[in-house]
């Protein structure tokens, strides 16, 4: 689908042992464990299993797998891929019945990764999730329980509907890859992603995100009703293949491809109008006079990694205006809070958004944005 990448660097093949720079692996790898083929565990050597390391063939391999099953959405399996390749967390809003967890599903078995899912309720603990020492009989020993957060691709499906408590035990394994049972610190497997989904239109029996919780989710797609021709066509495929689900998705890449992936996301170029484009924006947040709370430095930063996977997903080794216009909405649109005017003249936060980016000048198309141009 995508060009090769343009670029004088050579994306062709994976990181060996000579190439990679071990030193930020731990940031590559969520800090956590990948096995190899033989088995053995570690960073360096899982890399050296990579097939894939660019990022334009993954994604390609990913969304042409998706597709098997899944009609329309092709721009959520563009986030969430994005979201893997720069260690980030992605937030899923629409009402039931749109395949937000199909979507989830499907990912992650093209992935070819462990996924799990938490259908959170208000009885979930948080021990239900991370895990604990349970007694066995027959050996009169204490043996570690390990919840469903240690997967590859979480899914925490309603969100919104598990208690304080239970969301707040999500923040350490988002923003640390690990988690702490019974003062044991375990760290997770790499690569790391958690996908939460909630319905917006049912406000009974939920507990609404706090800020500091919605702020760790790097993007938030909402997952629309679908067109007459996209639904037209979900029926069509339906009545061919009514058994076609998620577990006929075939796994095209591995755990350690995303590793190796992530190595070339990382030496994406940005140039410096690409680095002022987004300040104004993520700026232009704090001083609208509809918004009461704008973009934080998180947001900013989230900007900068997500536009550097976008351009590398569609074959480029450097990022243009357009990748940061394209991600506004998904990296600010749960970050902002609309004050009192906003929420009174019933002014969304999607219409306030797009007037903010479309008040604001954008970089000369005309420019040459590839580290040969600076």
């Amino acid at each position: 689908m995508h060009d090769s990448i343009s670029s004088a660097r050579s994306w062709e093949s994976a990181p060996t042992d000579s190439s990679t720079d071990h030193s930020r692996l731990p940031l590559l790898t969520d800090g956590g464990s990948v096995p190899n083929k033989d088995g053995h565990h570690g960073a360096a050597s899982a890399l050296k299993e990579a097939e894939v390391s660019d990022p334009a063939v993954l994604y390609d391999r990913v969304q042409d797998a998706v597709d098997e099953v899944l009609v329309g959405n092709e721009d959520v399996i563009e986030g969430l891929t994005i979201a893997l390749l720069t260690r980030g967390h992605v937030l899923l809003e629409g009402v039931p019945g749109v395949a937000k967890t199909t979507i989830a599903n499907a990912f992650s078995r093209a992935l070819g990764v462990e996924y799990t899912r938490i259908q959170m309720t208000p009885d979930v603990l948080p021990t239900d999730i991370t895990g604990t020492h349970v007694y066995r009989d027959a050996t009169g020993q204490f043996e570690l329980r390990k919840g469903p957060l240690f997967g590859n691709v979480v899914l925490a499906d309603e969100i919104n509907r598990a208690t304080p408590k239970t969301q707040s035990a999500l923040l350490e394994a988002m923003e640390e890859r690990q988690v702490t049972i019974e003062g044991e610190t375990l760290a997770l497997p790499a690569p790391f992603c958690l996908i939460a989904t909630q319905n917006p239109i049912e406000v009974e029996g939920t507990f609404e995100l706090p800020a500091a919780q919605r702020d760790r989710f790097a993007l938030k797609y909402v997952v629309d009703l679908p067109d007459r021709d996209t639904e037209s066509a979900i029926i069509q495929q339906f009545d061919s293949e009514p058994e076609l689900d998620p577990d006929d998705v075939e796994a095209v890449v591995t755990a350690a491809d995303v590793l190796a992936t992530r190595l070339t996301v990382s030496e994406v170029h940005v140039a410096e109008p690409i680095v002022e484009y987004i300040l104004d924006i993520v700026h232009e947040t704090r001083a609208n006079d509809r918004i009461e709370h704008g973009g934080s430095p998180r947001a900013s930063l989230v900007f900068l990694t997500a536009a550097k996977a976008r351009a590398a997903i569609h074959g480029r080794a450097y990022v243009l205006p357009d990748d940061v216009k394209a991600l506004a909405k998904p990296v600010l649109s749960h970050r902002i809070v609309r004050n009192t005017d906003a929420r009174m003249t019933n002014r969304s936060t999607t219409t306030i958004l797009d007037g903010l980016v479309d008040s604001l000048a954008v970089p000369d198309a005309d420019i040459d944005y590839s580290p040969d141009g600076e």
